[in-house]
């Protein structure tokens, strides 16, 4: 069975391991680019600054990891092949590099994994099997499989040289961007973080390293905190659904980090929104996660030069489409009212004139006079209007009930 505390001849103890990861992945993946953000230095106060590993070949930073990995296998070895665990990322990581280097991989991924992500990872020529009811299960079965077919198991994080490939990241960003303060980094299980802790150290001493964890998976926080890790339930940042941290990861942190900030759902989601709106970046769940602590406690890092590792752009895009809905409810651009009315001819209409005179863009009415339970005479209608924000939407609200149209907000914003 693989262990990774077996694996001390590789283990990552300086820069120098991660410097020649390097120039091992130099024409192997994109040189991603860290790019200044004038928009969200204007909202958080901070001077802001953006790794974009989203841009990356397989849209996250896995693939650095993955290749060192796999570079350093034997040729018996690559005849053998490859297995690795994941619902996502590292998955298509392990499939990009084992395409290109003609290495067989077997990717076990969850019974539940969506078809698109499965569907992605077949078109790179990996076996795909499903079996497991989460991502740890799946990785034990495949940890058991590779070692009874006698294959290389590609771990996700606990292993030194793909620390040493997530590492690369973090050198390239304090290449382009040498007098960072504070890097915010997203934490899973760990092996983007320890490569940027030690990446960071080497760099300069007073450089901060804080790491992102979402509030359902807060293993490394807990770790840190002398508490037994552990998770569970659905997350958007679902790239940091980690329950146990790295065996290997988990002491480089504690050695290296500043501290480790915990968000909240709702807060990633924002932050995802704001990526889009502001940065015109799509960027997943976990790579917003990094954003979500900076916007949650703008006054710790205000006036600092701050560094967000953006993880990932692997978002599914009817669940992207679903938190841009979300956000513009909650930012009041969209809202849906419930209008009490008279059931007679031009009520409706009175209805819709007094929205379109206060600068309502009506997308969806619903009328029913059926199966509610009004009186036989009047009537309810739901109507979704585009907004321009919390006053606007109130506004609105206001005009209907002058004219004698009651009305309640059935949106979930803060006029409720």
């Amino acid at each position: 069975m693989y262990d990774p505390r077996l694996r001390t001849e590789h283990d990552v103890t300086d820069i120098s391991d991660i410097n020649k990861a390097v120039e091992l992945l130099r024409g192997q993946v994109f040189r991603t680019p860290a790019i200044p953000s004038p928009g969200l230095s204007r909202l958080t106060g901070a001077d802001v600054y953006l790794k974009l590993e989203n841009q990356q070949v397989t849209g996250s930073f896995k693939v650095r990891g993955s290749y060192v990995r796999m570079a350093a296998l034997s040729d018996a070895e690559r005849k053998a092949g490859v297995v690795a665990a994941s619902a996502g990322n590292h998955a298509q990581g392990v499939g990009y590099h084992a395409e290109r280097l003609g290495v067989p991989a077997t990717i076990y991924m969850p019974a539940n994994t969506p078809f698109t992500k499965v569907a992605r990872t077949e078109a790179l020529g990996a076996k795909v099997i499903l079996e497991g009811e989460t991502v740890a299960e799946s990785r034990v079965i495949a940890m058991q499989a590779a070692e009874a077919d006698g294959k290389v198991f590609i771990h996700p994080y606990d292993d030194p040289l793909v620390i040493a490939g997530q590492g690369t990241a973090t050198v390239e960003f304090l290449e382009d961007v040498p007098d960072l303060e504070t890097i915010i980094v997203p934490i899973g299980g760990g092996g983007l973080a320890a490569g940027c802790c030690i990446a960071a150290a080497a760099h300069k001493s007073t450089l901060e390293v804080v790491g992102a964890q979402a509030d359902a998976y807060p293993s490394m926080a807990q770790v840190f905190r002398g508490e037994k890790p552990h998770g569970k339930g659905a997350t958007i940042a679902d790239g940091i659904a980690v329950k146990e941290p790295g065996v290997l990861t988990t002491p480089i942190l504690k050695a290296h980090m500043k501290d480790i900030a915990v968000v909240m759902e709702a807060d990633i989601e924002r932050a995802v929104q704001i990526m889009v709106d502001v940065q015109r970046l799509i960027v997943e769940g976990s790579g917003a996660v990094p954003l979500a602590v900076l916007l949650e406690s703008p006054e710790r890092f205000k006036g600092r030069r701050v560094g967000l590792m953006v993880s990932g752009g692997n978002i599914d895009s009817r669940l992207l489409s679903s938190v841009l809905m979300r956000g513009l409810v909650r930012d009041g651009r969209l809202a849906r009212l419930r209008i009490s009315l008279t059931d007679t001819p031009g009520s409706l209409g009175a209805v819709t004139g007094i929205i379109g005179i206060k600068g309502g863009n009506i997308v969806d009415v619903l009328h029913q006079r059926m199966f509610r339970d009004v009186p036989v005479k009047e009537a309810e209608v739901d109507i979704a209007i585009e907004t321009i924000d919390a006053d606007h939407i109130r506004e609105i609200m206001d005009a209907l009930e002058a004219e004698g149209f009651g009305t309640r907000l059935l949106s979930d914003t803060s006029l409720n």
